[in-house]
């Protein structure tokens, strides 16, 4: 019986444990379309609201977003850009970075890149892809 009650009492601290373990989501970006861009910001911000903590992956069109002076089409039904979207979810406590493929092959630097977005280091990114319980969407 005290085998029984010990196993129980782990297995509801482990799931105690996970449940304060915010979900841990990876969005990864590259169309240049504005609506794709601008669903996949709005779906960052939504999943920060509930508890996750975001990170995006900014590459090919989209990484056009992470360079300073990015402006983007406005979108209605808020009136806000992809871009303002994205200084959203910046400012809630997501991560950004681009791809590393998108400064070499888009001619811009690190200098370029908007304050809070870096260039990712693709041997830290495949780790974080692998993370057991890590969520990734694409758009």
């Amino acid at each position: 019986m005290k085998k029984i009650f010990l196993a129980l009492s782990l297995a509801t601290l482990s799931a105690m444990a996970y449940a304060d373990t915010p979900q841990a989501v990876t969005i990864t970006l590259s169309s240049g379309s504005t609506m794709t861009q601008g669903m996949a910001m709005v779906l960052a911000n939504q999943m920060q609201d509930q508890g996750a903590q975001v990170n995006i992956l900014l590459c090919d069109h989209a990484g056009d977003m992470a360079l300073q002076g990015a402006e983007g089409e406005v979108m209605k039904p808020n009136d806000v850009t992809p871009v303002q979207l994205l200084d959203g979810a910046l400012k809630k406590g997501a991560s950004a970075s681009v791809c590393a493929l998108y400064l070499p092959n888009s001619g811009n630097s690190a200098d370029d890149l908007r304050e809070g977005i870096s260039p990712a280091n693709p041997s830290d990114m495949a780790t974080e892809l692998l993370e057991e319980n890590r969520k990734v969407i694409g758009f």
